[in-house]
């Protein structure tokens, strides 16, 4: 056994000392001020709170599935990772980033609830009267550990495992944290603005979105992307469960954003679902205008397109609405994916497309059609002649977009600088399954009974 680096050596001791800390905070129970609290809107976030947990190997199977076959594991474990390294974040000091008391409307002071001290014995949150606000904590925590998972996508199949870790870890303190303080702190300033984004149009999907971009721009282009080698989509079964995983948690994404069983969580689950499907069938039939066949990834990359654009505007708009939405989404992401591939930019799989556009058309689609109809705490937009709210959404849009970019650009500059961005040129030949985790993905092996044993068969590949 060799002796380990001081690169290994890090990460385990600083999970050390977090483990150590947190041994000595004093327990309190929860619940307190139980007579506030409603069982039904307890039990439904609870399921929300599950629901877009499961986005995230849905994330995994939806990116695993597209990228080539030496390179599915590495891809997989960066987007479940993920869910490790926030959730300990998350606890330590993440939560009081984003919703500790406000430090002039850019960030929480991060000893609100360091080591979550005092989250379960203190009030509701605002936002929330009805559940305990620890449950409201870790339903925020879904939505910080799937943004950074995002950005998997635009990276994949030539950035090492460790650097992606240190990118998770800075990405959430400097760029999820602020964004989130900003647009759903009471105090943030883009709230005090009067911007509206329901459950993460710019939070999450602007954010991953820019990153993606500022990713793929310092790691440069792949071997195959500049010999324009096309390269199979290693399962695409994978991609068709994924999607299913993700719609089925962004009904939690964006009901559960209503933080209550009531009416409102109704109609933000009946946009949802109408604009993934508009957008799904507008990409696909897109394509065959264009002349291509019907596939079964461009419906799938297109729902998800939908559910990113309709994000932002769910609990805001009516669900005729949302079809235009989901329409208009798809199409521009889809030209935006068809442009990019006749460029330089080596975004893997189409992350600032999809949701870097997706996202900043369903702000924009926010200000076009939101109606106080639909939610009174909301506003009109400009289809209902609110041109100053239009406005609003366009500035924290920008906003949202140009931080995210420059400070994701910056991140990536400096763990370039302290550590290997990119693996080798040989490693990412060999793939990052083999040189990053020491394992391989298996596809076309059935298990089959001989003689009453039960042996692998390796199904060979044909090309008729």
């Amino acid at each position: 056994m060799k002796k380990p680096t001081l690169k290994q050596i890090i990460p385990f001791s600083v999970l050390a000392v977090f483990a150590l800390t947190a041994s000595f905070i004093q327990p309190v129970a929860d619940y307190a001020n139980t007579g506030k609290y409603n069982s039904a809107d307890i039990a439904w976030v609870i399921v929300a709170t599950a629901l877009v947990f499961l986005m995230t190997p849905g994330l995994a199977f939806f990116y695993g599935g597209m990228v080539h076959r030496k390179n599915v594991i590495s891809t997989m474990i960066k987007s479940v990772v993920a869910a490790g390294i926030v959730s300990i974040l998350w606890i330590t000091v993440g939560y009081s980033l984003c919703f500790g008391t406000s430090i002039g409307g850019f960030i929480g002071n991060p000893f609100t609830h360091l080591f979550f001290n005092g989250v379960n014995s203190g009030e509701p949150w605002v936002a929330a009267p009805t559940i305990p606000k620890t449950l409201f904590s870790l339903f925020q925590l879904m939505f910080a550990i799937i943004t950074p998972g995002l950005v998997v996508g635009a990276v994949a199949e030539r950035i090492r495992f460790t650097s992606y870790i240190l990118f998770t870890v800075l990405f959430s303190l400097f760029v999820y944290a602020p964004l989130a303080h900003w647009s759903w702190h009471p105090d943030g300033f883009l709230a005090k603005m009067g911007a509206l984004d329901f459950a993460g149009g710019t939070v999450v999907h602007i954010s991953a979105g820019c990153a993606a971009l500022a990713g793929a721009m310092v790691l440069k282009r792949r071997k195959v992307h500049i010999e324009h080698k096309e390269i199979p989509p290693a399962n695409v079964p994978y991609v068709l469960i994924g999607t299913g995983l993700l719609w089925f948690g962004w009904f939690g994404f964006n009901a559960g954003s209503a933080l209550a069983a009531n009416s409102l969580s109704v109609s933000a689950f009946a946009t949802t679902n109408t604009a993934a499907a508009a957008a799904g069938l507008s990409w696909m039939f897109f394509d065959v205008l264009r002349g291509k066949k019907p596939s079964v990834i461009g419906f799938c990359v297109g729902a998800v397109v939908g559910l990113v654009a309709i994000t932002p505007a769910a609990g805001y708009v009516a669900i005729p609405q949302s079809i235009f939405i989901g329409m208009v989404a798809a199409i521009i992401s889809n030209l935006a994916v068809y442009y990019k591939q006749k460029s330089k930019l080596d975004d893997t799989l189409d992350v600032f497309p999809c949701h870097g556009l997706g996202g900043m058309v369903g702000m924009l689609m926010t200000g076009i059609f939101a109606s106080k109809a639909i939610n009174a705490a909301g506003n009109d937009g400009l289809f209902l002649g609110n041109y100053s709210f239009f406005l609003t959404q366009i500035k924290a849009m920008a906003i949202a977009a140009v931080y995210s970019f420059t400070m994701s650009f910056a991140i990536f500059k400096f763990i370039n600088f302290v550590l290997p961005l990119r693996v080798s040129a040989k490693e990412e030949e060999e793939g990052l399954d083999a040189t990053q985790h020491n394992e391989k993905y298996l596809q076309g092996t059935l298990l089959v009974h001989h003689n009453g044993q039960i042996m692998e068969q390796k199904i060979e590949e044909s090309h008729g």
